[in-house]
């Protein structure tokens, strides 16, 4: 029997990569954006590419993946983030996997992150598999801070080929990303009752930084590797400085 399949990609700002994300996904019988109110020409593209595109206020990404499963009622679901698209190897495996047909509830898939000047083969980026090809209602979405995660309703098995995943534009980008993820981490640890201040922050970023750099071989990549790991020093010091922290300055 023929398993039908859904493309799945949540967008906002999209445009830069959004035509290579669903030109990957064009072996899926229908492709479905749900977008948070662009302001950019990711609609049009989606709408160029195919896509069905429903627009939507940004609840957070549980709520907004748990409003776009519900609009899907194909057998699988393939679903990528808007600066990710498949490589053929993966296309293939994820096609024959589905044929297949197999006892599980979705399949884990390798990712490949572009950062600076290469793709990251180490530094904790690589392999990095997520669960990205699962069967309709076999999957749960949870979040921690601004990262969302899907965990599969019973076993998995992994698929060849990569993902090809191209997170910053610039190094100002991934700044912002880190205020961004910074906050989102300090409200997650501040709920849970964990302690900040300075001397954990900094205990906490020294941590993070000699994982990344030593333990994760990040000097295997270069200055690609350095400036990610001091990145990673920045992020979790500013994660942990902001869980005390008590409103506006000087007021």
């Amino acid at each position: 029997m023929n398993k039908t399949v859904t493309g799945l990609v949540l967008t906002y700002n999209g445009e830069r990569w959004l035509r290579e994300c669903l030109k990957s996904l064009d072996f899926c019988d229908r492709l479905l954006v749900v977008d948070s109110q662009s302001t950019d020409k990711t609609t049009a593209i989606a709408e160029e590419c195919g896509a069905e595109v429903v627009v939507r206020p940004w609840p957070g990404p549980v709520k907004q993946f748990e409003f776009a499963l519900a609009q899907i009622d194909s057998d699988w679901i393939v679903s990528l983030d808007q600066d990710e698209m498949l490589t053929d190897e993966l296309r293939s495996s994820i096609r024959a996997a589905i044929n297949k047909d197999e006892d599980v509830a979705g399949y884990y898939t390798p990712r490949s992150s572009f950062y600076f000047n290469r793709f990251m083969k180490h530094s904790g980026w690589y392999p990095d598999y997520l669960l990205r090809v699962f069967r309709n209602g076999r999957m749960n979405v949870t979040a921690s801070g601004a990262h969302y995660h899907f965990e599969p309703i019973g076993k998995t098995h992994r698929l060849s080929g990569d993902i090809l995943h191209y997170p910053y534009n610039s190094f100002f980008e991934h700044m912002e990303k880190i205020n961004y993820y910074a906050e989102e981490g300090a409200k997650a640890l501040r709920e849970k009752g964990r302690k900040g201040g300075f001397v954990r922050a900094l205990a906490h970023a020294k941590i993070r930084f000699f994982k990344l750099y030593l333990l994760k071989l990040g000097f295997l990549d270069g200055l690609a590797g350095l400036c990610n790991a001091l990145a990673g020093f920045y992020y979790t010091f500013q994660k942990y400085i902001r869980i005390e922290e008590k409103g506006d300055w000087g007021r």
